[in-house]
């Protein structure tokens, strides 16, 4: 189980790789669930990150082709490293729509060390979305490297509220068996840390709980370390694609 953190700056992922992030997310939370940094930011976060760990980017949701390729766009041409690309999908409930849009990603990404990662809406009918079990199917079959399962909005609830615990781990047992990279966050925190040991997804992405004063607050060393030692992941090992 690897440890994401979802980082706005170049100064927040110094922070979160000196507190042991696995992989460095980069997001604007103010913009949302999938909130993108600005190129600049987005450059700067690639740069603080060593070669040799991955990082994770957030391009918003996108309805259609031109909106997928312009998200991928700020992606910096010079990436050499292992990098997840995040999209969502809210409004869009036709199946065939998704797929498509999914291709157009893994097409523009084509011989890049670059894997899609699908976003799945744990509260689908906040978002207008697929619920996540539709969305799995269309991703595995798309051939995108994994899912990623968040919540759409923000605020008192957070994954668990949305999927239950025996929901969560079907999900998740379903995309192991395929080999498919499984993804949680979501306003997860110190309350979930017993869940998240037993479901063991392969990565799981914290915000909130590792800030002071709530998702955009500043980032805290101490708050993830604490997170850390309590999931007890391991130092090293990320997950390669």
């Amino acid at each position: 189980m690897q440890l994401l953190v979802s980082v706005r700056s170049a100064a927040e992922a110094g922070i979160a790789l000196a507190g042991g992030a696995d992989i460095v997310d980069a997001k604007e939370p103010s913009r949302g669930s999938l909130g993108a940094v600005s190129p600049t930011e987005l450059l700067q976060i690639c740069q603080c990150v060593p070669a040799d760990q991955p990082v994770s980017i957030a391009l918003g949701d996108v309805a259609t082709a031109t909106e997928v390729l312009q998200a991928i766009a700020i992606v910096p041409r010079s990436l050499r490293r292992a990098t997840y690309l995040k999209l969502g999908f809210a409004g869009i409930t036709d199946p065939d729509v998704v797929h498509r849009l999914l291709r157009v990603a893994l097409d523009s990404v084509a011989g890049q060390s670059i894997s899609i990662v699908a976003v799945a809406y744990a509260d689908a009918v906040n978002a207008g979305s697929l619920q996540p079990e539709i969305l799995r199917d269309i991703a595995e079959d798309a051939g995108v490297v994994g899912m990623l399962l968040d919540t759409y909005q923000k605020g008192d609830y957070h994954l668990l509220t949305w999927l239950d615990r025996s929901r969560l781990a079907a999900l998740l047992a379903r995309a192991r068996a395929a080999r498919f990279l499984t993804a949680v966050a979501g306003g997860l925190g110190v309350a979930h840390l017993s869940d998240l040991r037993a479901l063991e997804p392969d990565i799981v992405g914290f915000r909130g709980a590792v800030c002071v004063g709530g998702r955009e607050g500043p980032l805290s060393g101490h708050r993830l370390r604490f997170i850390r030692r309590q999931l007890r992941v391991p130092d090293s090992g990320f997950v390669r694609h």
